[in-house]
């Protein structure tokens, strides 16, 4: 075999442990993450089905209404300062005025 291409085959071997050592390391220190990724991902399921079921939102703000008329009024209030406040950081993250 010609010399050169067995020095080649030899380093091609050897970038391939280093590449496979590398991915272990990789996914060793990426696991912790894993869990809060997956959290983050449960939080925007539960806001797309949201999105998606608007009158579950209605019912179960109607049923607090019904119920605890002060305290649906206080969350109502807090909800709204909520959402001009997401609005506001929204809109200076875009650029967006």
């Amino acid at each position: 075999m010609n010399p050169k291409l067995l020095e080649l085959a030899t380093r091609h071997g050897a970038l391939q442990v280093r590449i496979a050592e590398q991915r272990r390391q990789l996914a060793r220190h990426a696991a912790p993450l894993e869990a809060a990724l997956a959290k983050g991902d449960a939080v925007l399921d539960g806001v797309d089905w949201l999105k998606q079921h608007p009158a579950a939102v209605g019912v179960a703000a109607a049923a607090l209404a019904v119920a605890r008329p002060k305290r649906a009024w206080r969350w109502a209030r807090q909800g709204f300062f909520l959402w001009r406040g997401w609005q506001a950081v929204k809109s200076r993250l875009t650029g967006a005025r």
